[in-house]
């Protein structure tokens, strides 16, 4: 059966909608995802894909989920609109270098429409973001164990990026993306940075970009720039951001007010106390220590990624118990 032509025109319009799905879509269930395999990334070409359908968009890049006409395995393609080529280039050097490690999105090629437009072919997800996750629980937070798990996930998914000379520097739930096994996979690099030179040499990266209510401190100063240990603070950051608000549902930094502007925030996170675990709520002694530890305001005394991945909330949980309660909620949400 010959595939169904996807006309690349601009990067908002390289799909074409197809009126059914591929007959070789695999079929996916909340409890038992059926995987087709991976065709080689050789193999891999745009005019093989289908549309299926949106699955978010940002400022630069639409991300759709596109099915292979002949194998029928599922993608996640992020449609690059950056005009910077060299931003989507050091993007596709971080995933490159991210290559094999269990919590972080597979990458599977980086693909060129006409005018050298980049697509990134990824690893699809079926379960949607953490994000996702707490909107449909409408504010509702998850289970402790739950938490711990996603916060194990998390910390090795770190390690990883940082044992390789990267930083995400864009950790926030949106971007903590979920399968139906109960899986958390980091994504969404283009704001990540490379942190040595090709001799070896600690480089500044600029740490400025990203969604203000998970940027630590530091990062709100103009130009603002770090070495490797500065750039690696600023992600266990967002960690706890993100971990407390997992465990709350909803996180607002200034109490009282829905949605505050950008100063606002800055002066929050800058100039108030760092956010924690509400004293009233049925928390452990573990949870609390964890986002403490992650949220001290000055960077050399936040904890690194090494000193968490020995931390009672992660290697002290009831490993079993915890990945239950994370794919239940994840499955029960779906």
């Amino acid at each position: 059966m010959a595939c169904s032509v996807i006309p690349m025109m601009m990067p908002d319009e390289m799909f074409h909608r197809v009126s059914a799905a591929p007959p070789h879509q695999p079929k996916m269930t909340a409890s038992v995802p059926v995987v087709a395999p991976a065709p080689a990334p050789e193999e891999l070409r745009l005019s093989d894909l289908d549309w299926i359908g949106d699955l978010g968009e940002g400022g630069l890049a639409r991300v759709c989920k596109a099915s292979h006409c002949r194998t029928g395995a599922v993608f996640a393609l992020k449609l690059s609109f950056d005009p910077d080529p060299l931003v989507v280039e050091e993007e596709a050097e971080v995933l490159r270098r991210a290559a094999g490690a269990p919590h972080v999105v597979d990458f599977h090629a980086l693909l060129r429409g006409p005018g050298g437009k980049a697509a990134f072919v990824l690893e699809y997800m079926d379960a949607g973001s953490l994000g996702d996750l707490l909107r449909r629980r409408g504010g509702l937070g998850i289970p402790e164990a739950a938490v711990a798990e996603v916060a194990a996930h998390c910390v090795v998914a770190l390690a990883q990026l940082h044992s390789r000379g990267v930083a995400h520097l864009d950790v926030k739930p949106d971007n903590l993306l979920a399968n139906a096994h109960g899986e958390i996979k980091i994504s969404d690099f283009n704001l990540s940075r490379i942190l040595y030179g090709g001799s070896g040499e600690r480089l500044q990266v600029p740490i400025t970009g990203g969604t203000r209510m998970y940027l630590s401190p530091e990062r709100f100063a103009h130009n603002a720039r770090a070495g490797p240990h500065g750039a690696m603070a600023a992600d266990v950051w967002g960690l706890g951001v993100t971990v407390l608000e997992l465990f709350l549902g909803r996180l607002s930094l200034l109490p009282g007010v829905e949605k505050p502007s950008a100063e606002e925030l800055k002066q929050a996170i800058c100039d108030g106390e760092p956010p924690s675990v509400p004293e009233d709520a049925e928390a452990s002694a573990e949870l609390r220590g964890f986002v403490a530890a992650c949220l001290q305001k000055e960077p050399m005394r936040r904890a690194t990624v090494a000193q968490l991945l020995s931390h009672p909330l992660v290697a002290r949980r009831d490993v079993e118990a915890s990945r239950r309660a994370l794919r239940k909620i994840i499955v029960d949400t779906l």
